[in-house]
């Protein structure tokens, strides 16, 4: 299971969690982080994605290829 996984699954749980009880401290500081996280981890990736379609318009097979790896890796991780 890769880091975004798990990370999701438990901002899911946390946002379950909450609408039948109020979260604990560390636990709405757990689903703020979990938050930050995803949306950072999904702006890098469509950022990435924008850039490989720039890249392939553009014709830059070495640039397309270097993004793409980036975008493979981040997905895996």
């Amino acid at each position: 299971m890769n880091r975004m996984d798990v990370v999701g699954e438990r901002f899911i749980e946390l946002s379950i969690l909450q609408q039948y009880r109020p979260l604990s401290r560390k636990e709405d500081k757990e689903l703020r982080e979990a938050l930050r996280y995803l949306t950072d981890r999904y702006w890098e990736l469509a950022k990435l994605k924008e850039l490989s379609f720039l890249a392939y318009s553009l014709g830059d097979v070495e640039w397309h290829h270097e993004i793409c790896a980036r975008i493979e890796k981040l997905q895996n991780s």
